[in-house]
């Protein structure tokens, strides 16, 4: 709880995953990934409650040798490719509020996204509800190479092309403004906003900068041997 506003984290695990099998119960560094979103919920105080949404006995089973209870798996509908984390959330929370839990704000909290530092989801939590205005806020680096004024395509012709047109012409990657991806360090959102659009994104979010570093989600094997690598350089910051 921060200043009176009561907090759900919700940690989202499918068991399936095509491009790295079992990636959330992988071990990194030795411990499994989910492990590390988990530590990190745990370990801030204004996060009230912590719900692992998964509908995978093994994940399950892990995320209550991290402290976390995994009362129900998630319905079969929501364990299919198609269903959104949107889905997931609205579950959970219609879960948490049919148990006679009600919650301020939602924080979504990716366990393909370890790289957080310590204070990263505190001072996120802070910046949303000191901004009493903002719907939510999300957490964004700013991509570098793959800025869309330089990313390209490959058309039908098998000739290389701008990837959207009719870009302005620049000739260094600096004269372009600053582009961001959402990076799934911190999702959080108002609880009546999430209620009333089922959505994180509105035109009312905030933004959290998160450094060069952190810009990694894991997804497939490449992706897990650079967070590997950079948790080996930086685990001082974590």
């Amino acid at each position: 709880m921060y200043k009176q506003k009561k907090i759900v984290a919700i940690i989202t695990a499918r068991g399936g995953s095509k491009a790295l099998p079992k990636k959330n119960i992988l071990p990194l560094q030795g411990k499994p990934l989910i492990g590390w979103t988990i530590d990190q919920a745990r370990n801030c105080a204004y996060i009230d409650e912590i719900v692992v949404s998964t509908d995978c006995p093994e994940i399950a089973k892990v995320s209550e040798q991290f402290g976390v209870k995994v009362p129900n798996l998630r319905p079969a509908e929501l364990a299919m490719d198609t269903a959104s984390s949107m889905d997931v959330v609205a579950h959970v929370l219609n879960s948490l509020e049919n148990a006679g839990k009600y919650f301020d704000h939602i924080v979504l909290l990716e366990p393909t996204s370890p790289l957080r530092k310590k204070d990263d989801l505190t001072c996120a939590i802070q910046q949303l509800i000191d901004n009493e205005n903002a719907d939510g806020i999300i957490s964004v680096g700013e991509v570098h190479m793959e800025h869309p004024m330089i990313v390209k395509k490959i058309t039908d012709a098998n000739r290389i092309a701008s990837y959207i047109d009719d870009l302005k012409k620049i000739t260094q990657r600096q004269q372009a403004d600053k582009a961001y991806f959402p990076y799934g360090v911190i999702y959080m959102v108002k609880a009546s906003v999430f209620k009333a659009k089922k959505m994180f994104y509105t035109d009312n979010v905030i933004p959290y900068h998160i450094e060069r570093w952190q810009n990694y989600e894991i997804d497939d094997i490449w992706d897990f041997i650079c967070v590997e690598a950079i948790l080996n350089k930086q685990c001082g910051e974590l």
